[in-house]
């Protein structure tokens, strides 16, 4: 039997990066995950890149993960912008002058990095290619078994095994989904015309398209879809699949070609109706799985690994139990606070811009003129996407 103190359930990078906070401390940790090692040292591109924020950057630096990925991996986002139907109104939100809103990097690449981080921290094994769940925990310890049969004890276990999470719901632990009921298809796409480091979301109807900026004259294409609709466009061959590109996006970006494989996921919201348990606790998106419209998911995975992590440091200076009550209250307070009013708000704007009533286009419209008079509503704005 093998003895721990931190077992953490799942190898994302919300799961890589509670380890790597914890690096210094004098506890040894389980990272359990079902891919091989070598899948996790070597990410297949999925055709996700993660919006960062600058606070998300300044953590990557501190964990030691930032340095390595290369230059040619991290786009700077100067810009950001909103655009609805034929309108040619924009909601603009710019970078301060010496600070840019935050940069683009491929998820694959990222998790890359937090892999090496970690691969040869002293206080922290690698438990791979094996599924794991929870036997019992009690007033002592956890106990969790592996796919294979082996058993390991621990003082707490951390579940950061994706939003669908089977772990939280052995623990009892309710979720709120929101099913939208379309699909995200995602891209590299080269364009003839410059994006100049400006993201655009544009809420077309029946659709919503999103460029983001790459380095030269690339982007990460987003094309939301119904689930029905997208099945057509995964079809396409590349070459018509380019076309089809422009035609969505009006030519605005020039003329279109593929650079990458195409991967499509179904858009579900998640929310956690706790995020911690005796001995138990939930981070990255089996706590909170944001819709992708506004960039947070990876910002607010990390952010919770940081939160917790930092829990953890205080009770061993305070030589108390890293499962302590009150420190996971605490994680889960500011955490909740932190998340739960940028999920409320983007479940609502997701499900407003995907609404084709009349009376929504409207109101669509109507939000992005307030949004722009309103200093109070684009501060909150802007500190989200810096935060």
């Amino acid at each position: 039997m093998n003895e721990y103190d931190l077992i953490i359930v799942g190898a994302g990078p919300a799961g890589q990066s509670l380890a790597a906070r914890l690096a210094q401390a004098p506890l040894r940790i389980a990272l359990i995950d079902g891919e091989s090692k070598a899948t996790l040292a070597a990410p297949a591109y999925d055709g996700r890149e993660i919006a960062l924020t600058q606070t998300s950057i300044a953590r990557l630096k501190q964990l030691g993960a930032w340095e390595r990925l290369a230059e040619a991996e991290v786009a700077p986002l100067t810009r950001a912008q909103v655009l609805n139907g034929q309108s040619p109104y924009v909601l603009s939100f710019a970078d301060q002058p010496g600070n840019a809103l935050g940069a683009l990097a491929p998820n694959s690449a990222i998790r890359r990095a937090l892999f090496q981080t970690i691969a040869g921290q002293e206080n922290c094994d690698f438990h791979t290619g094996r599924a794991a769940t929870i036997d019992a925990i009690d007033a002592k310890g956890a106990q969790v078994r592996l796919a294979d049969g082996a058993i390991i004890r621990g003082k707490m276990v951390v579940a950061a095994d994706t939003r669908f999470s089977l772990l939280r719901k052995s623990q009892g632990i309710s979720a709120h989904m929101l099913d939208f009921g379309r699909t995200m298809l995602v891209c590299r796409v080269q364009h003839a015309k410059p994006q100049n480091g400006v993201a655009t979301e544009w809420f077309g109807h029946g659709q919503t398209v999103a460029m983001l900026p790459l380095r030269g004259d690339q982007s990460s294409f987003v094309l939301t879809l119904s689930a029905h609709a997208m099945q057509s466009v995964m079809a396409l061959s590349d070459v018509d699949f380019a076309r089809d590109v422009e035609r969505r996006t009006q030519a605005r970006w020039g003329k279109i070609a593929l650079t990458s494989t195409r991967h499509a996921y179904p858009l579900v919201a998640v929310y956690a109706s706790r995020f911690v348990g005796p001995r138990f606790a939930l981070i990255g998106d089996a706590a909170v799985g944001m819709h992708p419209v506004t960039a947070h998911g990876f910002n607010f995975g990390l952010r919770s690994a940081y939160a917790l992590g930092d829990e953890i440091l205080r009770a061993l200076r305070a030589g108390r139990d890293i499962a302590d009550s009150r420190g996971l209250a605490r994680y889960e307070r500011g955490h909740r606070r932190a998340t739960l009013p940028l999920y409320a708000a983007t479940n609502a704007i997701a499900q407003l811009y995907s609404d084709e009533r009349p009376f929504a286009r409207v109101a669509r419209t109507a939000g992005l003129r307030l949004m722009n008079v309103a200093p109070g509503a684009r501060r909150l704005v802007e500190a989200s996407l810096r935060h």
